[in-house]
């Protein structure tokens, strides 16, 4: 080996720790094409995992499940409310209050009160309330409905009277025109009357839909870069481990996939009429689960749960008025999660040394838990953790300034009228649809192109990886969701 002198450019690594005249280094040549230093340095072979876990998906396995579907777009029906009531009445006269009916669609109105039917009558500004018979239906359904009614314990809607020798009730032509709520508690007939003035509801319901969209990505190595032998022992997040280099950059590129398939339907947007994504090209958006909330949920803005049981027992006055549901969880930043720790462990001030009790009851002599993982308020249970996605820094974390702090979700199923089925089934609220066929799945499809790496598809010196889904998020019952919000 004293003699071998290969010329710059000649030397050829081995795939094995093999002495070879071809893969000798000369250190001492002084032409300046060799190393600049005679010992090699140390290389840890491992890489140093400083991000930890780097991936964010899971959210939507731990709350929703993933099922097939064979069309363009995703309907579903949804319960209306069962009882009748109208907001923003008006008063007319002493006798007739009045509202708005009509409308298209998920915005018609109709008057469905009937002659007969007693209704409480709120101010909701004051909460001072009547109680009134419909005496006669001057306009049943056009715009606006006028009814006339006579007030129980008062002369008339503008007089003022007592109910049960005590409480005076408000002349309700005082509070101001279109801020009154009525709704039907009954009804009350004379002897010998016919129904016939009794109007016949018909149950409604409220058809929501959202449309799968593409999603692409695509890992691309050239064949020389193949043959490189640089190997570097490596340990990713999916569980896989071993000495890596292009196949490395290819798992990276799934695992980026993976997330983009949660967060496009997290964040995904319909195109609205004022977008220029709507100049024929044939994109139309998806409606996200921060999109659904925004629109058909509940949101809170500013919500510091480290000013009291104040602001968070708002929200639960607000959950009882619809659907009830009791087990809900939290995903929240950390900024948010703390501040629901502060508020919970200012409950408990006073037990074991002004501390809230945790991991060990908090004995002095025991570890110390200042975290709260899920408690109870009211009739509800909640459950509550980090979520990755809004803490992470290349994502929505890291920021002094963030628009979204945290989202509530309702566990367990919803009820729902199935177009394809016929009939009600029963899903969880929060569920991804994906195209799929006996000859074709779209979840997440995966394929190679190009002429190497086993592939023979093209005259590409090159490996092509392939990603590619259709999906979209389906919200289900998005009154009982609520997004926190900051603002900016």
């Amino acid at each position: 080996m004293a003699n071998v002198n290969p010329a710059f450019g000649s030397i050829k690594p081995s795939q094995i720790q093999q002495a070879l005249d071809s893969n000798y280094i000369n250190f001492t040549d002084g032409s300046g094409k060799n190393f600049s230093q005679q010992y090699l340095p140390e290389i840890y072979e491992a890489e140093v995992e400083r991000y930890g876990n780097r991936t964010l998906s899971g959210f939507l396995r731990m709350v929703g499940a993933e099922m097939p579907m064979s069309s363009d777009q995703i309907i579903w029906s949804e319960q209306n409310r069962l009882h009748i009531s109208y907001s923003n009445v008006s008063v007319i006269n002493a006798t007739q209050l009045s509202f708005v009916v009509g409308g298209t669609g998920s915005a018609l109105v109709n008057n469905v009160i009937s002659v007969g039917q007693t209704l409480v009558v709120i101010s909701p500004s004051t909460g001072q309330e009547l109680k009134v018979l419909v005496t006669t239906i001057t306009s049943g359904t056009t715009n606006p409905a006028l009814i006339t009614v006579k007030p129980y314990t008062q002369a008339d809607l503008a007089t003022t009277g007592t109910t049960g020798g005590s409480n005076v009730i408000f002349p309700v032509t005082t509070v101001g025109n279109g801020d009154l709520k009525i709704f039907v508690y009954g009804s009350e007939f004379k002897k010998g009357t016919t129904d016939s003035s009794i109007n016949s509801v018909t149950p409604s319901f409220t058809q929501f839909s959202n449309s799968p969209i593409i999603i692409k990505e695509k890992y691309q190595i050239s064949g020389s870069d193949t043959a490189q032998i640089g190997w570097v022992e490596v340990a990713t997040e999916d569980g896989t481990g071993g000495f890596l280099w292009y196949l490395k950059a290819e798992a990276e590129t799934r695992l980026r996939f993976e997330d983009y398939l949660e967060m496009s339907v997290i964040e995904g947007e319909l195109v609205a009429g004022g977008s220029t994504l709507t100049s024929g090209n044939g994109l139309k958006g998806t409606e996200g689960l921060f999109a659904a909330i925004r629109v058909r949920g509940n949101v809170v803005n500013n919500f510091t749960a480290a000013a009291g049981l104040g602001d968070f027992d708002s929200i639960l006055k607000n959950l009882d008025t619809q659907g009830a549901i009791e087990e809900n969880m939290f995903f929240l930043n950390r900024s948010t999660a703390l501040d629901f720790d502060d508020m919970l462990a200012s409950l408990s001030a006073g037990a074991a040394g002004g501390v809230a009790y945790g991991l060990f009851e908090n004995s002095e002599q025991m570890a110390l838990n200042l975290g709260f993982s899920g408690f109870r308020r009211g009739s509800y249970d909640f459950y509550k953790t980090d979520w990755k996605y809004l803490n992470d820094a290349s994502t929505r974390g890291g920021l002094a300034n963030t628009s979204i702090d945290g989202v509530l979700i309702p566990a367990g199923t919803s009820t729902v009228y199935d177009q394809q089925l016929g009939t009600n089934i029963r899903r969880p609220f929060l569920h991804v649809r994906y195209r799929a066929s006996q000859a074709d799945d779209r979840r997440m499809k995966t394929w190679i192109t190009g002429s190497v790496g086993g592939a023979y598809t093209s005259d590409l010196d090159a490996m092509q990886v392939h990603f590619l889904s259709e999906r979209c998020l389906v919200v289900q019952g998005a009154n009982n969701f609520v997004l926190f919000t900051a603002s900016l």
